[in-house]
C-alpha cells in the first residue's frame, strides 16, 4: 500500500524524545564532577537512541563529532558541558543525498535533527568523473545493459560487485527516478538517446517519487500525481485498456489512484470536446470566443488543441482498422 511507504511519525499523545535520558533511565551513580565550568550556551546532548542511529550510518562522523560515550560505571563522559562541534560541509562532487537513503529519510517535522551527510560510493564518484552527462549534475535514464557496457569499457577500473552496488544505489535514487518519471529516453555511455522508456517504468517511477515526497510534504500531492499520470498515459500512445494492463500492480491503493486519474481524464476530454464544438459553431476568433465565456485564451487554445489531437487519433485508428467486406460479414453470419 502507498501508506506503507510513508515514514511513520510519533503519535500525538506520545512525548517526543528530549536531549537527555529520562529519570527512569538515569544510572544510579553519583554524578561525575565536571573538569571545567559549564559553558553558558552549551548545546544539548543528543539522545542515546539518536546517537545509536547516527552511529549505524556514519560511525566515522560520529567519532569526529565527539558523541557522548558511557563509562563502565554508567555515567556519561562530557555531559551537558560539552560543546557541540560546528557542522561539516558535504564533500564536493557528485551529490550523495539523493541515494538509496532517500526512501528511508525521516520526514521533516518538529524535533527532526540534521542528518549527517551521506557518503558517496567510490564507484559513483568515478562514474561521475568519466560520464558527467549521465551521473553528474543531471541524471539521465540509462540504457538496459549499461552494466556490461561499463565493464567492457573499463575492465581494470571497476570491480564487478562494487559496480553492481553503485549502479543499484544510483538507479534507486530520487533524482534518477525523477528523470524516469519525466519520460526521458534511455541513454548510452556516450549520452545518446537509444530507446524509449517503457510506459510501466514511467508509471511506477511516478508512484515511487510521490511516495517519497508525500512523507515530508505539507500539501496534497495527489492532484499533481493524477495530472502526471494522465500526461504519461497520453504520451504512451496506448489505449486505456492496453495501458492499464501494463501498469496495474498488486498495490490496490496505487490502482485506485490510476482509476481516479482516468476518471478525471475522461471528464476533461468531454469538456474539451464540448468546447471544440462550441468554438467551431461560433465562427469567432479564439480571443473573442474566450472573452465571451470569460476564459483565458491560452487555456482555451490548449483545450481545443487536445480535443483536435484526440479527434485526429480516433480518425487514424478507424482508418487503420482492416476493412470488412460485405461478403465476409455475410459468411460470418
Amino acid at each position: 500500500m502507498i501508506e506503507g511507504f510513508v515514514v511513520s511519525h510519533l503519535p500525538p499523545n506520545c512525548t517526543a524524545m528530549t536531549d537527555s535520558v529520562s529519570a527512569q533511565e538515569q544510572p544510579q551513580t553519583a554524578p561525575v564532577a565536571p573538569v571545567a565550568p559549564a559553558a553558558p550556551q552549551a548545546a544539548p546532548v543528543p539522545t542515546e537512541a539518536a546517537a545509536v542511529a547516527v552511529a549505524a550510518s556514519e560511525p566515522a562522523a560520529l567519532a569526529e563529532a565527539g558523541a557522548p560515550q558511557r563509562r563502565q560505571d554508567g555515567s556519561r563522559r562530557g555531559g551537558r558541558n560539552r560543546r557541540k562541534p560546528e557542522g561539516r560541509q558535504a564533500p564536493q562532487g557528485r551529490a550523495s543525498a539523493d541515494g538509496a537513503a532517500d526512501a528511508a529519510a525521516p520526514a521533516g517535522g518538529p524535533g527532526a535533527g540534521t542528518r549527517a551527510p551521506q557518503r558517496v560510493h567510490p564507484a559513483l564518484e568515478q562514474l561521475a568523473g568519466l560520464y558527467p552527462h549521465l551521473f553528474g549534475a543531471v541524471f539521465r535514464p540509462l540504457k538496459r545493459g549499461i552494466f556490461q557496457d561499463i565493464l567492457a569499457a573499463h575492465p581494470e577500473l571497476f570491480e564487478r560487485e562494487a559496480l553492481k552496488v553503485a549502479l543499484g544505489l544510483h538507479t534507486r535514487s530520487t533524482r534518477y527516478l525523477q528523470s524516469v518519471a519525466a519520460g526521458d529516453k534511455r541513454h548510452d555511455l556516450q549520452g545518446q538517446p537509444v530507446e524509449d522508456m517503457a510506459p510501466e517504468h514511467v508509471h511506477h517511477a511516478l508512484l515511487e517519487v510521490y511516495r517519497r515526497k508525500k512523507a515530508r510534504a505539507t500539501e496534497d500531492l495527489l492532484p499533481k500525481l493524477r495530472n502526471r499520470m494522465m500526461a504519461a498515459f497520453e504520451a504512451s500512445g496506448l489505449t486505456r485498456e492496453a495501458y492499464t494492463q501494463l501498469v496495474l500492480s498488486r498495490d490496490e491503493a496505487a490502482n485506485a489512484i490510476l482509476e481516479e486519474a482516468f476518471a478525471e481524464w475522461s471528464a476533461r476530454n468531454a469538456k474539451d470536446e464540448a468546447l471544440l464544438r462550441a468554438f467551431e459553431a461560433s465562427g469567432q476568433t479564439l480571443d473573442a470566443f474566450a472573452d465571451m465565456y470569460g476564459m483565458v485564451p491560452r487555456t482555451v487554445g490548449q483545450q481545443l488543441e487536445r480535443a483536435r489531437r484526440r479527434a485526429a487519433a480516433a480518425a487514424a485508428a478507424v482508418s487503420a482498422a482492416p476493412a470488412v467486406e460485405p461478403g465476409d460479414s455475410a459468411a460470418a453470419a
